[in-house]
């Protein structure tokens, strides 16, 4: 079930390992469609607003949960591609500990600050208790959704991107069931949307834990390589934390921008939730090759093959262009499809400004590419703490359309803030990809040269 990346044919692993990732992601932004869709549908526009009036701050919390959760994962890839299991069990167990420490604290915090952000976020009136039932449902979940990332990451880790996929599948079903149950049978509303993706995520959660405990023997650590460590948490935090961090980095932008937003009405957010649903269904598997290249560049760092880790990267570059270009055309052809999945054809007005949108971020995919793969790289190397800034990047971006640009320009300058948050972190991590590049192979030009004189000695 695990998969040695060390050897082969970087196009063919990278593919071989990326597509299962991207149908996961197509199929769990379809459940999130069928949310939307559903809540769009029968429960109204300002559920619909609700929902989509939360998202940057769902992203902040939950872009954490998965970034360390793909954190923890590098030290493990690292060791799996050096083959040296012993230490790969004991960063599988302190990644167990931190994360029942991690999953208890930010249930705790989130849930007790919920409305506090709302109100600080500008949330319209009409809405902010719909928004607060929504999202503080999804924060008690925390616990369910940190399970199944770190299960998943844990099977990535070790070259396996195929049975996450089979639980996503599951829960996606799942989700869309208990989506028409809860809100059309059962009139639950905006709490049953919510309630129908933390149940799902348990069920996907558990389900991949279960696997796991079964099915690899490799995972299973004796009772002294499951004793807690510090030294193996402090490498799992230095990894994790960062990239956690850096995807809550991100959404603090998004949630000044989502802010700035709100003040232009329930409307505006309304055609903004929309259009970033229908443009996010095709972008987020982009993500997958960032994956894919985490788990790659992890597996030949152990392995010690940095010109392998090159020729991966501009693989993945042309895999991610050529997939950009794709997605645009498709977004051109079928925006209003999309997006009539969500509203009534009779709201011209939001319908012309949820496709402008879509057109806004489609057509900038391609830097979108090139920042996932870089990112997602460097950190794979090993340094989650550079790649932050990017996050870093990203956050002054949207903060600066949010604060500057919205108040001038209005609903167009949301429609761009993503294209500008992209190119921004972009101009930050090409060049330090190469940076970070030369200074390991320096390192590994100094190591071989020390030992060359302990051979010859």
């Amino acid at each position: 079930m695990t998969k040695d990346m060390t050897q082969g044919s970087p196009l063919k692993l990278i593919l071989a390992f990326a597509v299962p990732l991207m149908l996961g992601s197509l199929f769990q932004q379809f459940y999130n469609l069928a949310d939307t869709i559903i809540v769009g549908r029968f429960v109204g526009v300002e559920a619909l607003a609700a929902v989509g009036s939360v998202g940057g701050l769902n992203y902040l919390v939950l872009g954490f949960v998965n970034g360390i959760a793909c954190g923890f994962s590098i030290p493990i890839s690292w060791t799996f591609g050096a083959k040296d299991y012993k230490e790969m069990r004991r960063y599988t167990a302190n990644t167990v500990w931190l994360s029942i420490a991690f999953a208890t604290v930010l249930t705790i915090v989130t849930v007790a600050m919920t409305r506090l952000v709302l109100v600080w976020t500008n949330t319209p009136a009409d809405i902010i208790d719909l928004a607060d039932i929504y999202i503080r449902t999804i924060f008690a979940g925390i616990p369910f959704t940190l399970l199944y990332n770190v299960t998943s990451a844990l099977m990535r880790a070790l070259g396996d991107s195929k049975r996450p996929l089979y639980f996503l599948l599951v829960a996606s079903v799942l989700n869309i069931g208990l989506d028409l149950a809860c809100i059309i049978v059962l009139n639950m509303g905006a709490f049953g949307a919510a309630f129908a993706t933390v149940f799902s995520q348990a069920v996907a959660g558990l389900g991949s834990l279960l696997y796991i405990m079964r099915h690899y023997p490799e995972l299973r650590w004796s009772r002294e390589e499951g004793r807690f460590s510090l030294t193996h948490c402090a490498k799992l935090c230095n990894m994790g934390i960062p990239m956690g961090l850096q995807c809550s980095i991100t959404a603090i932008g998004s949630v000044v921008l989502q802010g700035a937003v709100n003040g232009l009405g329930s409307d505006i957010v309304a055609a903004q939730t929309a259009g970033g649903k229908a443009a996010q269904f095709l972008s987020v598997p982009l993500e997958s090759i960032g994956t894919a290249m985490t788990t790659y560049t992890s597996q030949n760092m152990g392995a010690k093959d940095l010109g392998r880790v090159n020729r991966g990267v501009n693989t993945a570059l042309g895999i991610g262009c050529v997939y950009s270009i794709a997605s645009f055309l498709i977004l051109r052809v079928t925006d209003k499809l999309l997006i009539g999945l969500f509203l009534d054809a009779g709201e011209t007005a939001i319908m012309a400004n949820a496709q402008s949108f879509i057109f806004w971020n489609s057509v900038f995919y391609i830097p979108l590419a090139v920042l996932i793969i870089y990112r997602y790289t460097i950190q794979g190397l090993g340094f989650s703490g550079l790649a932050m800034f990017a996050g870093v990047a990203e956050m002054v971006a949207r903060a600066m359309v949010g604060f500057w640009f919205v108040p001038l320009w209005g609903y167009f300058a949301a429609c761009i803030a993503n294209p500008v948050a992209w190119f921004f972190a972009c101009f930050f991590l090409i060049p330090a990809y190469f940076v970070v590049r030369r200074k390991l192979q320096k390192e590994k030009d100094i190591e071989k040269a020390h030992d060359a004189q302990a051979a010859k000695a």
